[in-house]
């Protein structure tokens, strides 16, 4: 049967969907189901990494199912996976040991506080190209060995391995306890904290300081490789064994999809969170204003190329939480018609630090406020002043970048659910005061992984004719003039620094 399709399996924050490819980059069938957002405490956030597992089964089989498509048909797939979450689990019995702890979560502070006393502040950064903080992943295995009862022992006898969730699911999707394959790629293993930026393999001194086995740890595999990872197990969800040969972290892929292939451009994100990266080719520049260096992807055994990034903690999740906190819409859409009902913010300035602040401050003692409330804000200045703080953090970000490359975009890629929101949009050109460009496909990270993985297998030549798909859709034009501009970002980072060390 002909080799149709390319398969993605997007593993988002707060959902996982599998979408099909043509060659010709047309989406042909695609489902997305959300898994839930559990917080046991104040700024602790987990999934049930089982659920993750059965809404992958459950997306693949209905997009399948909707458009009569069989597997035969599916010639590889690629997987592209929220980033830093961390999931441990018995390789013997499937089981996790406990649930995954996400990468918004800042439980692991006191650990990285206590480091960071010790090795000074640079030193993480000179390895990794991180910032120690609660962010990454090794914090989070060091603190799951550190309080689930059982699982420095279960280590001991090789009954407790790591990874993120693209880990997770490729194990799950090529055999599990019938022997799955433990893996990961480049991309993700950069942001674990315990990847050399170096060498691209687990950094033996690094594990020592987290007290991390490296018994524990999957192999490391380039992001598109000549060798296939795993191939989906014939007894599993699609009866049919399929090639498993592309892996990108989710906010890498969305580069790649946006084919970000050369020294100078960048793409920005609108997702869960809001995440700006810059490639910067075959060397790595160290930040010098709170970004984070990073691999951007690597094919083959071809050199790694590296990129420069800045990550927003709440964009779209910022929204979720008007509606389902305040309750003051009922769907997620409904923000732009409300902000839309006013000319302005009103003189108020959100800042989402539910989290702390991510880059280019990384601050985990702040936390959240809302400023320049009087008696004529109503519901439809938050909503506006919401909006406006993605685009007022991108900003920040955007800044950073110009100073540590030098680089000045003269127009910027962007992506995500989030774009469909035409205001915001807009005035992000306004901020950053240069045109904003969407890509026809929305969701350019599963576009990614797609293409990482029919690049493995030959289903699209090179990185050439993926650039001829790249399709521009709308933009946006910047209208605001200097003197408001720079009035609203004065005002925007004078109540950011009223967040700083709340706590």
């Amino acid at each position: 049967m002909k080799k149709k399709y390319i398969g993605a399996i997007d593993l988002g924050t707060t959902s996982t969907r599998f979408i099909l490819f043509d060659h010709s980059v047309n989406i042909v069938s695609s489902y997305q189901i959300e898994h839930k957002q559990i917080y046991p405490q104040p700024g602790w956030v987990e999934h049930n990494p089982l659920q993750i597992w059965k809404n992958t089964v459950i997306a693949i089989d209905t997009t399948l199912k909707k458009a009569k498509i069989k597997a035969e048909e599916i010639a590889a797939i690629g997987i592209t996976n929220q980033r830093e979450t961390t999931v441990v689990w018995n390789p013997n019995t499937g089981k996790p040991y406990y649930n995954a702890i996400v990468w918004q979560d800042i439980r692991t502070d006191k650990i990285c506080n206590g480091l960071e006393l010790k090795y000074g502040h640079g030193f993480f950064r000179k390895r990794t190209g991180l910032p120690l903080t609660t962010y990454f992943s090794a914090p989070k295995i060091h603190w799951l060995l550190s309080n689930i009862t059982g699982l420095k022992q279960a280590v001991t006898k090789d009954n407790a391995i790591f990874g993120t969730i693209d880990s997770w699911i490729i194990w799950q999707l090529s055999g599990g306890k019938r022997g799955g394959v433990h893996i990961t790629d480049v991309t993700n293993a950069s942001r674990t904290l315990m990847m050399n930026l170096k060498s691209l393999n687990w950094d033996s001194e690094l594990l020592k300081i987290f007290e991390i086995p490296a018994s524990m740890l999957p192999q490391i595999k380039p992001s598109i490789d000549s060798e296939i990872y795993a191939y989906t197990d014939k007894k599993g969800v699609l009866k049919y064994s399929i090639p498993i040969c592309g892996d990108l972290g989710d906010q890498q892929a969305a580069l790649f999809g946006q084919t970000c292939f050369k020294y100078g451009e960048a793409k920005n994100t609108y997702g869960t969170g809001c995440f700006l990266l810059l490639n910067t080719g075959e060397d790595f520049i160290y930040s010098k204003y709170g970004l984070l260096t990073t691999l951007a992807y690597k094919i083959r055994n071809q050199k790694a190329i590296y990129a420069l990034e800045g990550s927003v903690a709440n964009a779209g999740s910022l929204v979720q939480w008007f509606r389902d906190n305040l309750q003051l819409i009922k769907h997620s859409d409904e923000i732009e018609s409300l902000a839309r009902k006013v000319k302005d913010n009103g003189g108020i300035y959100f800042v989402p630090a539910f989290s702390g602040l991510f880059a280019p401050y990384w601050d985990s003692q702040a936390r959240g406020l809302i400023v320049g409330l009087t008696h004529y804000i109503n519901r439809n200045h938050i909503a506006r002043s919401i909006l406006e703080s993605t685009a007022f953090q991108v900003y920040d970000i955007f800044m950073a970048m110009y100073k540590d490359s030098n680089i000045k975009l003269k127009s910027l890629k962007v992506d995500g659910g989030m774009t469909v929101n035409r205001l915001l949009m807009q005035f992000q050109s306004d901020i950053l005061n240069i045109p904003i460009v969407r890509s026809e496909i929305v969701e350019t990270t599963a576009l990614g992984a797609a293409y990482a993985a029919g690049l493995a297998i030959g289903f699209w030549k090179n990185l050439a004719e993926l650039k001829q798909n790249m399709k521009s859709g709308e933009k946006w034009i910047p209208k605001m003039k200097n003197e408001e501009r720079e009035i609203l970002c004065h005002n925007w980072q004078k109540a950011v620094k009223r967040t700083f060390h709340w706590l």
